[in-house]
This record gives structure tokens, sequence and C-alpha cells, in this order.
């Protein structure tokens, strides 16, 4: 009993001066203070930390369920038929030309029912081209759609199915308040997994994924999961509104790596009412060519802004000239929202019909001015029909008088080496499958409802003033 006595006397001692060596030696003394430590302190990546971080803990007390019980009813599994040749064999092959047609998936996404009566919102990428779409809904029901219009430009195409039933929808939200860093879900069908939830943050916002080409984009970027087949897809807030269109993902593997975009409600809701009252997309204009701010053109223009759009040219008759607003003004703000981009603009502007009145703050020599400007209607001037190889522009009337014709397009170019092999520089289209076209904005809507392997059949007055038709396969 004494020996044990003493082992533990032992013991403990060594224990004591263990923790006493480590206290006055080697743990490190840590200030606690009011100011700023000249010293930041890094915490690994892996750091896990005793007590639980307090927003980490916020984010947990989100009510994500409350969303997606409102939202996933109401987004669709939108699948996209087409048709191919199939042979039984050598002899069937020659028979029928190839073989007997048969319908096949050739594509599918989501789509975001909008109305209780069947209106739904979808990517225009998602239904192109489709003989016969079909649409499911959560509970399983399946409906055939009709294509009611498209905005290939803005990737938005609206669709509807007829039921009796009245369906969930999911009601527009104000995607412009929408802040970075707000929660949201994406809710769509991922590789034909149908109902799927994923939970990410705003990443940012007026994302234009290249500035080069003809479209006037400005996202809405998420890194909650977005994958293909969630193309048409809801994104919403935690109210369960919806401010997005899931649209693409930037991957070089094809699947979602952290970076996935979205159309804003405010634009898509203004396509959408658009192709319900006008059948076509009304697109109001500043008038304005614009320069990005960097260094040369500030240099170029004498300014000292570091955001906001530079105005390079004002076209004649246009809001913006009438306005008063000159080159070289910086446009910093419209309606009070701030403009640091180009997308920034374009995104405001697209969701704007025109003759809508904007405010628009420029700075001009260094004041700040406020001018109200009225939007002017976008007319489309010319129209590329790539399945006949031409480009077409609006007639001059004078040009018209000389056929007799009150209506009608001009052929102004030849698109590819085939049709180039002919003379069609002003040759007249007056009608495309049987209907009368008096402007390019007729013959994009048109062209535009078709699907890609319909033909094409064109009415048209040649230079001796003859009628000619042609079907275009």
């Amino acid at each position: 009993m004494k020996r044990f006595l003493s082992l533990l006397v032992v013991a403990v001692l060594a224990g004591v001066l263990t923790l006493g060596s480590y206290k006055l030696f080697i743990e490190p003394t840590t200030v606690v203070t009011s100011g700023i430590s000249e010293t930041p302190n890094y915490i690994p990546a892996n750091y896990i930390p005793e007590v639980t971080n307090t927003n980490i803990t916020a984010a947990t007390n989100i009510d994500f369920s409350s969303a997606a019980e409102k939202t996933v009813n109401a987004v669709v599994h939108v699948k996209h038929y087409g048709t191919t040749r199939v042979a039984r064999n050598l002899m069937d092959y020659f028979r029928n030309g190839g073989g007997v047609e048969q319908k096949r998936i050739t594509g599918a996404g989501s789509g975001v029912i909008i109305t209780p009566d069947g209106y739904i919102v979808t990517n225009n990428h998602v239904i192109a081209g489709a003989s016969e779409l079909e649409v499911t809904l959560n509970n399983n029901k399946t409906y055939k759609a009709e294509v009611i219009g498209t905005a290939p430009k803005s990737d938005i195409a609206l669709i509807k199915i007829d039921t009796d039933e009245t369906l969930s929808y999911i009601p527009f939200g104000d995607s412009n308040s929408a802040k970075v860093g707000e929660w949201v879900l994406a809710v769509g069908n991922p590789f034909n997994l149908t109902s799927t939830v994923t939970a990410g943050i705003i990443s940012a916002k007026s994302r234009d994924l290249d500035e080069n080409d003809a479209n006037y984009q400005s996202f809405i970027q998420t890194d909650a999961a977005i994958n293909p087949g969630n193309s048409g897809g809801a994104l919403v807030n935690t109210k369960g509104e919806l401010i997005g269109i899931n649209t693409a993902i930037t991957s070089q593997t094809g699947s979602y790596v952290g970076y996935a975009f979205a159309v804003p409600s405010n634009n898509a809701k203004k396509i959408v009412d658009d192709l319900i009252e006008f059948g076509d997309v009304q697109r109001g204009i500043l008038g304005i060519g614009i320069d990005h701010i960097n260094e040369q053109t500030r240099e170029t223009y004498s300014i000292n802004e570091t955001q906001g759009v530079i105005v390079a040219d004002v076209s004649e008759k246009s809001g913006a000239k009438k306005a008063g607003i000159k080159r070289g003004d910086v446009i910093k703000e419209i309606d009070g929202l701030a403009i640091k981009k180009f997308a920034d603009l374009t995104g405001y502007v697209s969701s704007k019909r025109p003759n809508d009145i904007i405010q628009v703050k420029i700075v001009r020599d260094g004041d700040l001015l406020t001018v109200p400007v009225t939007l002017n209607k976008f007319e489309v001037q010319s129209y590329q029909i790539e399945a006949v190889g031409v480009e077409i522009s609006n007639p001059n009337k004078e040009y018209l008088k000389k056929f007799n014709l009150d209506h009608g397009v001009v052929i102004t170019k030849a698109l590819t080496r085939k049709m180039q092999n002919y003379n069609l520089q002003g040759i007249i289209i007056t009608e495309i499958d049987g209907e009368k076209v008096k402007s390019a904005v007729d013959v994009k809507r048109i062209i535009e409802k078709k699907s890609d392997n319909e033909d094409i059949s064109i009415s048209l007055i040649d230079r001796n003033g003859e009628k000619r038709e042609f079907v275009f396969q």
C-alpha cells in the first residue's frame, strides 16, 4: 500500500511539472484587444472550431423545406421528341428511303409552371427543333405541349399545356432586389432525376458569358448544383419566389463544377408577357453605342470614373438623343440601379418595353446629371434565314412600287457557297409558308416557330417581275 501511494504521488508531480513547463515555455500567448491585431491569425481550411460558427448556425436555421415544398410541384420535366428513320434490313432501307420514321427522345430539360392554367416557361434550347413536346408533372401526369413563342437570343421559350386542373405554379419574384450571398434553391430534373432540389447562394449578378457575341446576357450566377437536365428549371429564393430560369453551366467536364447561370426573372417575365400579348419580344433601346471603362478609354474620353458605361455614340432620333445624352457621358445609374458594367445596363433595359421612361444618371465633366429617357422600339432591320442560306432586309417602299407590291422583304446577301452561285440580291420575298411578310420581324417570327426538319415554302418576285415559288427542305 505504501509503495502504491508513493507511485501515485510521483505520477501526480510529474504531470504537474509537465503541464507547468508547457504553459511557461511552449504555449503561445493570446492577447485580446479591442483594436486590430497587427499580426493576423490564419485558420487552416480544414480547421474545425470548438464553438459553432455563428454564420453557420444562421445558415442552418434557414427553412429550405418550405421553399422546396412550394416549388417542387410547379417544376416539370420537358421531353423533346424528334423523328429518325429505322431500317430492319438493307432492302427496307432502299424501299422506304432510309427506313421507317420512328419517334424518339432527342433531348430533355425542365420547365416552370407560371400560371394555374398551364403556361410554362423554359429555355429555348430545351425545345428548339422539336417535332413534339411532352411535359410530365411531379405527379407523373403527362401532357402534350404547344410552343407559344420563343426568344432565342435570351434563351427563353413559352409553352402551354391544356388541362382542366388548377395547377401549382411559382410566382415571379423581383430579381433586381436579389442580393449576392442570398440563399437560393435550384429545382429541376438533372440527368432525368425528377424533382431534384439543390441549395446554394447567389455568387454574382449581371454576368455576360461572352461580351463579343450578339446576345445581351445578364445572368444571375449561383453555386447551387445545376447539371444537364436542369435547363429551364427554377431558381427560387427562400420565400419560394421565382428569381431566375436556370440556363447554363461553365464546365470543362460538361457537369457541374460550381458555376451555374440563370436568366433573371424580371427579364424572363417581360419576355413571357410580350410573347402572350404581342407574339414577339418588344425590345426597348436607349439608342446608344457604348465603350467599356479601362485605362485606354479613360484617357481617350478624359474621364476619372472607374465604373459605369461610356457613351461612345448616340443614334439620331433616339430617346437618348432627344434627352440630351452625349458622347463621352458615363452612365452610372438607371432608375436608382447602379450601372457598373455593360451587363448591368443591358440586363435592366431588357426588362423594359418601348416608350417606357427611365431615369438615367450620368457623369459629364465631373457633374452628376439625371435625365429622363424614353426608350425606342428596336426594329429588326435584317434577318438571316439560315435554312435557306440568305439574308433579308426591310424593303425600300420605292423599290416595292416598281413591282406594284405593297409588302415583301428584299434578299441582300447569300450566306452559303451554293446560294452565291445565283444572283439573288434584289429579289423580293413576298410570302413564307403562305403568310405575307412585310418586314424582317415577320420573317423572323415565322422561321423561329418552325422545327429544324420542316420544309420552308417561299414565294418571291424576281427582277423581271415574275412570281416564283420554291420549297427548301
